[in-house]
C-alpha cells in the first residue's frame, strides 16, 4: 500500500510553518482534491474540476478550555500562492504533482461549528463527503466536496474529526452516509501496534501496546465502553461462537426463512374457519341489498311529500306577504299624504297674512311649519324611491312658490319697517342734544321694536339665506343717518358747551408775558370732552354693532362679555340703562348659534358694519382737531384716552370700531406731530440770529413745556412723549453746535453755560423719566468738553512758553535720551533759566489775569466758582508733568515746587 501523506512529516512540518505565530498545534494534514457538484450534476467545467488542498486539524489550547480547528490550505496557479509561506516539498508525491518551492495559503474553520458530515453517495468509491458548517453566511451555496485517495486516507481523516469532536466539544455532528459502528471497527483493526522489550531478571520480554499508549497518534474509539458491552452481551445470548460476519449473516437469514415457513403452514391450517366466515359475510351483503332497495322507495315517496308541503308553504307565504305589503303601503300612502297636505292657515298666513306685531306669532309658527315641509321632502328625509313622483314633485314646486312669496313679501315689509323707524326718530328732536342739554343716544325703544321681528329673521334665513343681503343694506344705510345726526349734533354741543382758553403754540420762543400766562391756563376740559365723546359712542357703536351682528344672523361669537366696556367705562359713568340693550337673540334657535366662527360671515359682517357706521368719524376728528386748536399737548391725554378704549376692543364683529379708535389713534399724533415739528422749527429759528450770548430761551422754555407734558401723560402715552422728547432735544443740540460755529471765540463759553442751563432745569425730571436722563448725561458729557476746551484755552494763553517748553522736551523723548536733551538747541539750562524767568517772575498776576479772563465773558456769575476751581485744577496738573520732566531732564536745576502752587492758588 502507498505511503498516506497524513503520514508525511515534510507537508506536517509545512502546515505547521504556515501557521506559525498562532499557537496552535497541528494533529493531522493530508492532501485532499477540492470540487463542487462533479458527482451527477450539470455545472461548469471550471468548477467541476479538482483543486488539489491540503486539509489541516489543529488545536489551541486557551487556559483550561481547548479549541479545534479545520484549516484548508491550497496553492496558487503555476504551482506557486500569492499568499502564504514557501516550502520546499520531496518529489515522490503520489497523489498529485507539485513543484518543489510551493506557498501555502490557509483558510481556517471552527469545529464548534461543524454540524454534518456526509458522503457523497453518488461517488462510487466513497471517498467523497462534504463538512457542513452552521455558521457559513450564504448557506444557499452548496458546501465544497472533498475526494480522497483511498478509503483509509477518508476513515483515517473522519476518524480524527469525530475524535477531536467527541473530546474537545463533547458532542458529534450528524453522520450520513457512513455507518458509525463500521467505522469504529475499521478504527480498531487499523490501529497500528508498536513492540518494544523490557529487560526483566529472566530476560527481555516482548510486549505489545498501540500507538495511544505510545501518544503517537490519537485513534479512539467511536464507540463507548458502555455500549460495547451491551453488544457483547447481544452476542452472547448465542449459544454458538461467531467467528466471521459472513457465518453469522449465513445463520440469521437460515432461520428467517424457516420464520416464514411456519407463518405459511399456520396460515393453511386457518381454512375451514375462512370459509364460515366469507358465508357469513354473503348472507350479510345479501341482508343490505334488500334494505338498500326498501329503503330507495321509502326515499322517493318522501321527496314527492316534501315537494307538496314546500308548494303548500309557498302560496301561504305569498298571501301573507301581500297582506302586510298591502298594509304597509296604506300606512306609507297616508303619511306621505300627510306631507303633502298643506293646511290652509298656514297658506292664508303666507300668501295675504299681516306682519304687525299681534300677528308676529302666527307668522313664526308658518315660517316654521313650512322649513319643516320643505325639509321633509328632501331625499336626506324622504325616501329615495319618493323623490321622483309627480305628486312629490308638484308639491315641492307649490312649496316654492309660497316660500318666494313669503319672503318678498316679509323683506318688503322689513325694509319699509326699519326706515320708518328711523324717520320718526329723526324727525323728533328729543332725541338729540340742544343748545345747552348734552343727551346721550338712547336706542332702547328702537332695539326692543327690531327684536319683535328677530325671530322672523332667523326663519327667513333659513327659508332663503339670499334675502338677508338686501335687509342687511336697508337696516344700516338707515341706521347710519341716525348714527350720523346723533355724533354731528352730541359732538357740536359739546364743544359749545365746554369752557376753556387758548394756549399758546409758542413754547420754544422767547414770549411775552401775556402769552406766559395763557400757557399756564387750564384746559383739562378739552381732554375731558373727548374722553366724554368716547365714554358715550364707543360703547354705543359696539352695542350697535353687536346688535346687527345677532339681529341680522351672522353665524359669530359672542361681541361683549358681561360688564365688559359696552356695558360701562373705566369711571362707571355710563347710564343704568345699558343693560336695557340685552340682545336676547341668542336662544332664538340654538342650533344656528353653535355653528361656531364663520369666516365668510364675519367677512361680509365687518363690510356690513362699514356700511353702518361709516362717515360717524369726522365728528370725532372734529372734536380732536378742536382740542388741539385750544391746547396742543392736550394730544397727548387724548392719545393716552384712546389707547385705552383701543386695548379694550378685541372682539371680531367690533371690527369698524377698532378700525374708528385706530384712525383717531393716527389722527391724534399726526397734530402732536404737527405741534413738535412746529416747535422746532421754532427752535432752529435761533441759528439764523447774528449773534447769541449767553443763555438761550427754549433751554428753560422746554424744561416748563417737558413738565406739562409730563402732567398729561395717561396709559400708554410715553412713547408718544419720548419720541417728541428724542426731536426736541435732538434739535437743541444741533442748533446749540451751530450757533457756537458763528463765533469760534466764544463757542465754548456758549456752550457751556447752555449745557449747564439744560441740566440745571431738568435735573428733577431727569431723575424719573428714562428719556430725559440719557439726554441730560449726554449734556453733561457735551458740558465738561467745553470746559475743557475753555480753560485749557486761557491756560495757554498766559503761560504758552512754559508749556510750549515741556511739550518740545515731550517730543524729544521719543527719539533721544534724556541726557542728550539738555544738549539740544533751544533747551539748555540757560534757555531753561530764561523761560521761567520770563513765565514765573509775577506768577499770581498771570493767574490773576487768568481768573480775570475766565470771568469776562461769562455771563453766568453762578458758572464761575466751579470753573475757577477746575481751571486751577487743571493747571496744578500741566505744572506738575513740567515739574517732573524738569526734574528728570535737568536734575540740578531748581523750580518753584507743585506745593509752592498749590498754595499760591488757595490764597488766589
Amino acid at each position: 500500500m502507498a505511503k498516506s501523506s497524513a503520514d508525511d512529516e515534510e507537508l506536517r512540518r509545512a502546515c505547521e510553518v504556515a501557521i506559525e505565530g498562532t499557537k496552535q498545534q497541528i494533529e493531522m494534514s493530508i492532501r485532499v482534491a477540492k470540487s463542487r457538484g462533479a458527482w451527477g450534476k450539470s455545472a461548469k467545467l471550471g468548477r467541476q474540476m479538482a483543486k488539489p488542498r491540503v486539509l489541516a486539524i489543529s488545536m489551541k489550547q486557551k487556559g483550561q478550555r481547548t479549541k479545534a480547528f479545520l484549516r484548508v490550505l491550497k496553492y496558487s496557479n503555476g504551482g506557486v500562492l500569492e499568499y502564504g509561506l514557501w516550502i520546499w516539498v520531496s518529489d515522490t508525491q503520489e497523489e498529485l504533482s507539485f513543484p518543489r518551492l510551493m506557498m501555502l495559503a490557509c483558510k481556517d474553520y471552527k469545529l464548534k461549528h461543524l454540524s454534518k458530515v456526509e458522503v457523497i453517495t453518488n461517488d462510487p468509491s466513497g471517498c467523497t463527503f462534504t463538512l457542513g458548517f452552521d455558521n457559513l453566511r450564504s448557506q444557499s451555496v452548496a458546501p465544497p466536496q472533498w475526494t480522497m485517495r483511498n478509503i483509509d486516507d477518508r476513515n483515517r481523516l473522519l476518524m480524527c474529526i469525530l475524535n477531536m469532536c467527541k473530546d474537545v466539544l463533547g458532542r458529534l455532528p450528524k453522520v450520513v452516509g457512513i455507518d458509525v459502528v463500521e467505522m469504529a471497527l475499521w478504527a480498531k483493526e487499523n490501529t497500528p501496534t508498536v513492540t518494544t522489550q523490557k529487560n526483566v531478571q529472566d530476560g527481555p520480554v516482548v510486549a505489545t501496546v498501540t500507538e495511544s499508549d505510545l501518544k503517537v497518534t490519537v485513534e479512539r474509539e467511536l464507540v463507548s465502553q458502555a455500549e460495547e458491552e451491551d453488544m457483547e452481551a447481544l452476542l452472547g445470548t448465542y449459544v454458538m461462537g461467531i467467528g466471521e460476519a459472513e457465518a453469522f449473516s449465513e445463520r440469521l437469514k437460515r432461520e428467517l426463512q424457516a420464520l416464514e415457513a411456519a407463518n405459511v403452514h399456520a396460515i393453511l391450517e386457518t381454512e375451514p374457519l375462512i370459509d364460515e366466515v366469507l358465508q357469513g359475510l354473503e348472507a350479510a351483503t345479501n341482508c343490505v341489498d334488500d334494505m338498500d332497495e326498501w329503503l330507495g322507495i321509502f326515499n322517493v315517496k318522501l321527496r314527492h311529500m316534501r315537494e307538496d308541503i314546500e308548494s303548500i308553504e309557498t302560496r301561504n307565504n305569498k298571501l301573507e306577504m301581500q297582506s302586510v305589503n298591502n298594509k304597509a303601503l296604506i300606512e306609507e300612502l297616508d303619511r306621505l299624504l300627510e306631507r303633502l297636505r298643506v293646511p290652509s292657515e298656514y297658506a292664508a298666513c303666507l300668501t295675504g297674512g299681516s306682519f304687525d306685531e299681534a300677528r308676529m306669532l302666527q307668522n313664526v309658527e308658518a315660517c316654521e311649519w313650512l322649513t319643516k315641509a320643505i325639509q321633509g321632502l328632501e331625499v336626506p328625509n324622504l325616501d329615495p324611491i319618493y323623490a321622483n313622483l309627480r305628486a312629490v314633485k308638484e308639491k315641492r314646486a307649490e312649496l316654492e312658490k309660497l316660500k318666494t312669496t313669503f319672503v318678498k313679501r316679509a323683506s318688503e315689509f322689513l325694509r319699509n319697517y326699519f326706515s320708518s323707524l328711523v324717520d320718526f326718530m329723526i324727525s323728533d328732536k328729543s332725541y338729540f342734544s340742544q343748545r345747552g342739554q348734552l343727551k346721550r343716544p338712547d336706542h332702547a325703544d328702537l332695539r326692543y321694536k327690531c327684536r319683535t321681528y328677530a325671530r322672523l329673521l332667523q326663519h327667513l334665513k333659513s327659508l332663503d339665506k339670499s334675502c338677508l343681503g338686501p335687509l342687511r343694506k336697508a337696516y344700516c344705510s338707515s341706521l347710519n343717518l341716525l348714527l350720523r345726526r346723533e355724533a354731528r349734533e352730541f359732538a357740536n354741543e359739546l364743544r359749545a358747551s365746554t369752557k376753556a382758553s387758548k394756549s399758546s403754540t409758542f413754547w420754544l420762543e422767547a414770549a411775552t408775558a401775556s402769552s406766559q400766562s395763557s400757557n399756564t391756563a387750564d384746559t383739562s376740559s378739552v381732554s375731558d370732552a373727548y374722553a366724554k365723546m368716547l365714554t358715550i359712542f364707543i360703547p354705543l357703536l359696539v352695542d350697535e354693532s353687536s346688535f346687527f351682528a345677532h339681529f341680522m344672523c351672522f353665524e359669530v361669537p359672542a361681541l361683549v362679555p358681561p360688564g365688559g366696556v359696552a356695558n360701562g367705562n373705566k369711571n362707571g359713568s355710563y347710564d343704568d340703562d345699558a343693560n336695557d340693550d340685552d340682545l336676547g337673540i341668542m336662544d332664538i334657535d340654538e342650533n344656528d348659534s353653535k355653528g361656531g366662527k364663520n369666516s365668510a360671515d364675519l367677512a361680509a359682517l365687518n363690510e356690513s358694519l362699514q356700511d353702518l357706521l361709516n362717515g360717524i368719524q369726522e365728528d370725532f376728528y372734529a372734536v380732536v382737531d378742536w382740542a388741539y386748536k385750544i391746547d396742543p399737548l392736550r394730544c397727548i391725554s387724548m392719545h393716552g384716552i384712546t389707547e385705552r378704549y383701543l386695548s379694550g376692543q378685541k372682539a371680531d364683529a367690533a371690527g369698524f370700531v377698532r378700525l374708528l379708535l385706530g384712525d383717531l389713534e393716527s389722527r391724534v399724533s399726526m397734530q402732536f406731530a404737527r405741534f413738535v415739528d412746529e416747535a422746532c422749527h421754532q427752535i432752529e429759528r435761533n441759528e439764523r440770529n447774528v449773534r447769541q450770548m449767553g443763555v438761550l430761551s427754549y433751554i428753560p422754555r422746554f424744561a416748563t413745556l417737558a413738565t406739562r407734558m409730563e402732567q398729561y401723560i395717561q396709559g400708554q402715552s410715553r412713547d408718544l412723549v419720548d419720541q417728541a422728547y428724542t426731536k426736541f432735544v435732538s434739535i437743541m443740540f444741533v442748533t446749540l453746535e451751530k450757533i457756537g460755529q458763528t463765533d469760534p471765540k466764544y463757542a465754548d463759553i456758549f456752550l457751556l453755560e447752555n449745557y449747564a442751563a439744560f441740566q440745571n432745569s431738568l435735573y428733577d425730571l431727569a431723575n424719573v423719566v428714562p428719556t430725559l436722563a440719557k439726554f441730560y448725561h449726554q449734556a453733561s458729557e457735551a458740558y465738561e468738553q467745553a470746559c475743557t476746551r475753555h480753560i485749557s484755552m486761557i491756560i495757554y494763553y498766559q503761560f504758552e512758553r512754559l508749556f510750549q517748553y515741556a511739550r518740545k522736551i515731550e517730543d524729544l523723548m521719543y527719539t533721544i535720551t534724556p541726557e542728550e536733551i539738555p544738549f539740544q538747541l533751544g533747551l539748555s539750562k540757560m534757555d531753561l533759566r530764561k523761560m521761567l524767568k520770563s513765565s514765573l517772575s509775577g506768577v499770581d498776576k498771570s493767574i490773576a489775569a487768568m481768573y480775570k479772563k475766565l470771568q469776562k465773558n461769562l455771563t453766568s456769575e453762578e458758572l464761575l466758582p466751579s470753573l475757577w476751581d477746575k481751571c486751577k485744577k487743571e493747571f496744578l496738573d500741566k505744572y506738575d508733568s513740567f515739574a517732573q520732566l524738569v526734574a528728570k531732564i535737568y536734575p540740578s536745576e531748581n523750580i518753584p515746587s507743585v506745593g509752592e502752587m498749590r498754595d499760591l492758588l488757595a490764597s488766589m
